[in-house]
């Protein structure tokens, strides 16, 4: 309880909080914890606005216990961001642990303060749903600024502080201001930058305090040492650097400046051994770092404290749950047995959603000096929430939760090389796919023809007569004087990103509304209500993005000087155009809402009806469809997820002051909102696709779209069997694991041979039982399967991910479906040793939908079969966001020469076309396996912007027009060439 006093009033009361007993965070409910009996003690905690409050615990109540009445004190919902941090007798910082006694850590009790404080920073400050977190975070970023802990720039510090004056005394007037920063430190070197917070406070009239904390926290969130506690250490060199973890990984820092950072989907274990703080990777032929990384630290101490403050950064960020306790063991202890205690951030963002918690209007009241202010609730939370995270909605199926939470924890941290959150930190750093290329001929890895099996083309068509007419060489003078016509503005390049993506996925959505619609239309079997339905909820988003791209196509003419039309106003700029479209295309949501409705009636139509299908087996072959035609129903949706990325960068890039940051701020909220409203349609209608996609690849399957069902991953094992390792293709659903062998037909898919409930199913690793490298045992009901990966990594992605899948089933109301046809299922399940003797005819026997003749070979099932790879639904979600178009310079192999060609990157594929009004590709190279790096010296390719595309014998050189272009095109390709690294099991593992 807490000990009444005549104190200052708390955050809570100045917040006007309710008088309830609030929301404890652990345990959620509305009372405060029941405490063990015993003698009470008094214990002081400092809360972030300075004031102390004295909480009375019993001797052996845990530190959970006194973190939860804090929380109710305050009527905190979300203080899982925060934490109650200490010093000892030896003057070292320490978090409190929730688990254990609060008096065996605090051995003076009467001595000791506690610091309630901001334990864990998410990365976009719109993930916090409360607007008293976000008001304590402002208060923990105010007294970062004033410690000088948070490192930053005069304009960003002077704006930062103008915000806080704002909050505290309302609006701008000359003498209270001064008098205000007289008498309060914000700033170590306050004094000298008087004059410019003061400049920036008198642009703030009627902002209200909410608002001011918001912005206080979009400036924060952008620096370099935002939520950065550095801890002393050393390389093995001796030099002084310095160690933190943030929701990405860990960081490396020498100063103030980062040099390195190791994504959590690279570490494979965090560990310390006396002064030795150890970083073991993941294994990856392309990185630079050893396997194992030291830093050396003050003593063994110090790395404890940093290791278990890593272990609960990972967890909090990447786990679904709070983890569980270990077992005790019976006779000895190996290793510690801390663990992460509190809910996760996908569980806070569970619970405020499911609780619906109602946000009541408040006033606000201020230091003595100020007036109180009432903000607009409605106004505040309608900004607020419009940008908030798309992990908030994760709440539809776990995996897709997964794929999702992973995508933007994982994949934003991801920048191209050369950029400032870069691990490698150099363009010239080298950038691996898989390193396992066993198992694929040169036939397989070049590019091939769209609808044509890899096979069938041992020469690669990017040296074929077609693109060899594509375009004409050109010249370094001509070339270098063209790039000097146009700005080198980045926000120009973002703004031409814009423009070249919206082009290509025009032609997409005209696929659906055009190509196939007038396809369909021909056979009078096909539904006419799924061609209306389509039509209704397809044309209005066509119609509407031409319209939207010749506003940007007359936008970038105006921009780049091509018309005398910037003579007459400042053109350069995008965000009033985006501001504008994004808010007429949210008029439209409506439609994008039906558009899983379009999928589910066309699936239906093929099941009903033999002709159906047939019809859109048909439209499959043609050139202009060079994707599963389901995935074209998609791009709308997946459209806002690009505009929301371009906005994204436009605003990082921009400063606040810049003309074009309001505009583009508010089209960021616009689209963040729709994104939003969206986001549950576009998981399950990924899921959904993709489930009937590998159904079309799977012959001896049914039906795998089933509702409750998720695909996890799917790549090439060996299986051992009576006649050795054969290689098998293996595909990982929520509810079993299927393994199939491809089958020699001209249907080009893939014979079930056997499937695998994962309910009750074990997993172990058994590389010296049977003497194969890589290899592990599948303990099913039925029968055991083992399995050997290609490497070391590859076995560890499929493990991981086929545990975390058998936890999943566990937790199922059921033991799962059979998945396999009945005439397959009846002859139980086929021994590999049969498969020799089968015949064509049996091979065809089953039926699917799409099936047997003329079914596309390029698909991911069957690259990955020829590179002898994997990849996962978290690859296939982080393509979604990285698609990009435009145009690129090809080098000619014998020549020196360079051919200019329109390239569109989706898919893990690039397409080639001669220009961006062509409506079909060329050709398509399929990235999975390959590397991406920048040419040697030994090369002779002394041009700017050059990446080169290799694998094995195979060797590709491009040319992009601009840095941005650049990165962004390394960044891309890189998501494909590394895809198979991602699992999804490894975002709930933790580390240690």
């Amino acid at each position: 309880m807490v000990e009444p006093a005549d104190r200052p009033s708390t955050a809570g009361q100045r917040l006007s909080a309710p008088d309830s007993f609030g929301v404890s965070t652990l345990e959620p409910g509305l009372r405060p914890p029941a405490q063990t009996p015993g003698r009470q003690v008094s214990i002081r905690v400092q809360m972030l606005d300075d004031t102390q409050e004295v909480f009375q615990i019993s001797q052996r109540s845990p530190g959970k216990v006194l973190f939860d009445l804090v929380c109710v004190h305050l009527n905190l919902t979300e203080g899982d961001y925060f934490g109650l941090e200490y010093q000892d007798q030896r003057k070292m910082t320490l978090w409190l642990d929730l688990l254990k006694p609060t008096l065996k850590q605090i051995r003076r009790p009467k001595n000791t303060i506690l610091r309630f404080v901001v334990k864990f920073f998410p990365p976009d400050h719109t993930q916090l749903m409360e607007e008293l977190t976000r008001y304590l975070f402002a208060l923990q970023i105010k007294q970062d600024l004033a410690c000088g802990r948070l490192i930053c720039n005069d304009t960003s510090a002077a704006l930062m502080v103008s915000h806080i004056i704002q909050s505290e005394i309302g609006d701008f007037d000359e003498t209270q201001s001064w008098q205000h920063l007289l008498h309060n430190k914000y700033l170590p070197d306050q004094d000298a930058i008087r004059d410019k917070i003061m400049d920036c406070h008198r642009k703030h009239v009627g902002q209200t305090p909410a608002v001011s904390d918001y912005q206080l926290l979009e400036i924060a969130r952008r620096l370099e040492m935002y939520g950065i506690r550095l801890h002393p250490a050393k390389d093995r060199e001796g030099t002084k650097l310095s160690l933190a973890v943030a929701h990405t990984g860990v960081l490396v820092f020498q100063g103030y400046t980062k040099i390195n950072a190791f994504n959590w989907s690279k570490i494979r274990k965090l560990s310390f051994k006396r002064k030795k703080f150890l970083i073991k990777l993941r294994a990856d032929p392309g990185n630079a770092h050893h396997d194992t990384l030291e830093f050396a630290m003050a003593s063994r101490d110090c790395c404890k404290i940093f290791w278990k403050i890593c272990v609960e950064y990972h967890a909090f960020f990447r786990l679904f749950e709070e983890p569980k306790p270990k077992p005790k063991p019976i006779l000895f202890t190996r290793g510690s047995s801390f663990r992460f205690s509190g809910r996760t951030q996908k569980q806070i963002f569970d619970y405020i959603k499911d609780s619906e918690l109602k946000k009541v209007p408040f006033e606000r009241y201020h230091t003595a000096e100020a007036s109180t202010l009432t903000p607009n609730i409605l106004e505040v939370w309608s900004y607020l929430f419009s940008f908030l995270s798309l992990e908030s909605t994760a709440k539809f199926c776990p995996t897709a939760a997964c794929l999702h939470s992973r995508l933007l924890s994982e994949h934003k941290c991801q920048k191209s090389p050369g950029s400032e959150d870069s691990a490698q930190g150099s363009p010239r750093a080298m950038v691996n796919g898989n390193g396992s290329v066993n198992g694929e001929g040169n036939h397989t890895s070049g590019v091939t023809a769209p609808a044509q099996s890899p096979e069938l083309h041992p020469v690669s068509p990017l040296t074929s007569p077609l693109l060899m007419e594509a375009g004409y060489v050109r010249n370094d003078e001509e070339e270098e004087a063209r790039r000097k016509k146009f700005p080198t503005d980045k926000a120009y390049f973002i703004a031409k990103e814009l423009l070249t993506t919206e082009r290509t996925y025009l032609k997409d959505i005209q696929v659906v509304t055009e190509s196939f619609l007038s396809f369909a239309a021909k056979e009078e079997t096909f539904p006419e209500s799924v061609q209306n339905l389509f039509s209704t909820n397809y044309e209005p988003i066509q119609k509407f993005h031409q319209g939207f791209l010749k506003e940007v196509e007359q936008r970038l003419a105006q921009w780049s000087g091509r018309s005398n039309a910037h003579i007459k106003g400042d053109y350069q700029r995008i965000g009033d155009v985006l501001l504008k479209n994004i808010q007429g295309l949210r008029q439209l949501t409506i439609h994008l809402q039906k558009h899983s409705e379009c999928l589910v009636e066309l699936e239906r139509a093929c099941r009903s009806s033999r002709k159906v299908e047939t019809v859109c087996r048909d439209f499959e072959q043609q050139k202009v469809c060079y994707l599963s035609f389901n995935i074209f129903l998609l791009r709308p949706l997946h459209r806002l997820l690009h505009y929301k990325l371009i906005l994204e960068r436009l605003c990082k890039h921009y400063p606040p002051t810049h003309d074009d940051f309001r505009d583009s701020r508010a089209a960021l909220a616009d689209i963040s909102e729709m994104v939003l409203q969206l986001q549950g349609t576009m998981m399950k209608m990924e899921n959904f696709q993709k489930l009937l996609e590998l159904n079309k690849d799977l012959m001896g399957i049914d039906n795998l779209a089933i509702r409750g069902r998720e695909f996890i991953r799917l790549g090439c094992l060996s299986k051992l069997s009576g006649k050795g390792l054969q290689q098998r293709m293996f595909f990982l659903f929520s509810d079993s694991l299927v393994y199939t062998s491809r089958g020699m037909t001209a249907s080009n898919q893939f014979k079930v041979h056997g499937q695998l409930p994962l309910y009750g199913m074990t997993i172990r690793e058994s590389e010296e039982e049977w003497g194969v490298p890589h290899s592990f045992t599948l303990f099913g009901h039925r029968q055991s399967v083992v399995v050997a990966a290609s490497c070391a990594s590859e076995m560890e992605r499929w493990v991981e991910d086929i545990r975390m899948a058998i936890d999943l089933a566990e937790h199922s109301s059921s033991p799962g479906t059979d998945l396999l046809s009945t005439s397959l299922s009846d002859n139980k399940l086929l021994d590999d040793s049969a498969v020799e003797q089968e015949s064509e005819e049996e091979l065809c026997g089953s039926r699917s939908s799409l099936e047997r003749q003329g079914h596309r070979g390029n698909t991911t099932v069957h690259v990955c079969w020829h590179r002898n790879t994997s990849v996962s639904m978290v690859d296939f979600s982080i393509a979604v966001e990285n698609q990009l178009s435009g145009n690129l310079l090809r080098k000619f192999k014998n020549s020196n020469g360079w051919q200019k060609l329109w390239v569109v990157f989706t898919n893990f594929s690039l397409f080639f076309y001669k220009s961006h009004q062509d409506n079909y590709p060329l050709a398509s190279l399929p990235l999975l396996g390959y590397s991406v790096t920048v040419p040697s010296e030994s090369e002779n390719i002394h041009k700017d912007y050059v990446f080169k595309l290799h694998f094995k014998s195979h060797v590709y050189y491009f040319r992009s027009e601009s840095e941005y272009t650049f990165e962004r095109w390394m960044e891309v390709i890189r998501s494909a060439t590394c895809s198979s690294s991602h699992t999804v099991s490894s975002s709930r593992k933790e580390l240690y």
